[in-house]
């Protein structure tokens, strides 16, 4: 189950764009750092679809999944793939709720310290509120109508599973327009997030597993 679990979030993270990356000066990540606060506290409920991309050096052509990401504030998350197969998995109080094509399982993350990071990380990147320095290392770049946020992890057990995340996100919008994952080998997984729609009226049955 945790290796399941563990797979998910190595294929929910994905690849930066390739373009010139140049370091923001203290004035220019103070700067992007409210941006990005006020805009998070604008929003209550996200829905966005994505496509995701799984490279993996063995194989010639990356694994491509797509579906749907579905957020409500404080901390409810849901990602819901629905191509090539059906597959959620929900955040919701404190527990991670998956359904595999029917199959339902539980697991609780207090359980496990890199399952909690992640889910925090995760939330964050939605709401806003991910930049906290005491968990990782955090610099900061801006590209062509971008800015990318790139976050190495302190914690030894959780740099075996993840190497770096990387955050970009629309320099208007200052929301985030696709995550990254490094693994602790030379993979990655790409995940691009489009037609995004805020504060729309969600339920709270939506999280239901």
């Amino acid at each position: 189950m945790q290796t399941k679990i563990y797979l998910f979030f190595f294929l929910i993270i994905g690849l930066s764009l390739s373009a010139q990356e140049q370091k923001m000066t203290d004035a220019e990540i103070a700067s992007f750092k409210q941006d990005v606060n006020v805009v998070a506290k604008k929003i209550k409920t996200l829905t966005t679809d994505f496509v995701q991309y799984k490279h993996l050096d063995f194989l010639s052509k990356d694994i491509e999944t797509s579906g749907k990401m579905i957020f409500k504030e404080p901390a409810l998350l849901q990602w819901q793939y629905k191509k090539p197969y059906n597959y959620s998995i929900t955040f919701k109080n404190g527990k991670i709720l998956i359904n595999d094509e029917g199959k339902k399982s539980a697991v609780d993350i207090g359980n496990s310290k890199i399952f909690a990071r992640i889910n925090k990380l995760i939330v964050g990147s939605v709401s806003g509120n991910m930049f906290d320095d005491k968990e990782f290392t955090i610099s900061y770049f801006k590209l062509k109508g971008l800015n990318l946020a790139k976050f190495v992890p302190k914690d030894a057990t959780l740099k075996k599973y993840i190497k770096q995340i990387e955050l970009t996100f629309d320099k208007e919008e200052a929301t985030v327009v696709q995550v990254k994952l490094l693994e602790s080998s030379e993979d990655y997984t790409r995940i691009v997030l489009k037609n995004k729609v805020i504060n729309a009226k969600i339920d709270d049955s939506v999280f239901t597993n």
